[in-house]
């Protein structure tokens, strides 16, 4: 397998994370987004959005994150991390829901501003960052992890954003369950850790 990514893409990250996670080898290709790679007419064949990451299994191109961790773990029948079972697995799915939403316009978002100048009005998604981040701590003082007791691809297409949110001024000290569960994400065999940047809180 071929994983194009960048380095600072929590996207990108997320699925660099279940690989190793999954102890399945691959091949990591960097994308440079500073040069313009992802808008190339090359990478455009592989992805037309032109984002990153896209995996190449052996020919297979899957784009999109989320749907990387779905084709990934319903390749290798790792029902462990994406259950098949009617309720978890749509336990699973609201999870990954959040990370395309309001993990994306939160705390993402607000780590795009300090990172790379993005737009977007710092009030708006620092509330939208704490809204998430308080249900998120909520929902973590039933269990360990997000969607069961044991970890699946909700938690890992969760993590990136999270750890990386103080880069993004979004202060964590107030969420000690979130921060036990990243705790217990940078534990499991194989983790990964997302490259810091030293912007925002993080500075």
């Amino acid at each position: 397998m071929k994983l194009y990514h960048h380095p600072l893409s929590g996207h990108s990250h997320r699925v660099r994370l279940f690989l190793s996670l999954l102890k399945v080898p691959h091949e990591l290709i960097l994308v440079d987004l500073a040069k313009g790679a992802h808008k190339a007419p090359d990478f455009l064949k592989l992805n037309p959005f032109g984002q990153v990451p896209v995996l190449d299994d052996d020919g297979t191109i899957v784009t999109d994150s989320v749907a990387i961790l779905i084709y990934l773990a319903k390749k290798l029948r790792r029902s462990d991390w994406l259950p098949e079972e009617p309720l978890a697995a749509a336990k699973v799915q609201k999870w990954l829901s959040v990370a395309a939403g309001e993990i994306a316009y939160g705390p993402a978002a607000a780590r795009l501003i300090t990172l790379f100048g993005a737009g977007f009005r710092p009030e708006e998604v620092l509330t939208r960052a704490h809204n998430v981040l308080k249900l998120i701590d909520a929902e973590l003082v039933q269990r360990n992890f997000v969607a069961a007791a044991t970890p699946t691809v909700a938690d890992v297409a969760l993590y990136s954003y999270i750890a990386s949110a103080p880069e993004g001024n979004v202060d964590l000290s107030g969420y000690p369950h979130v921060r036990a569960w990243l705790a217990r994400i940078e534990a499991l065999t194989g983790f990964v850790e997302f490259q810091k940047t030293p912007v925002g809180l993080a500075a």
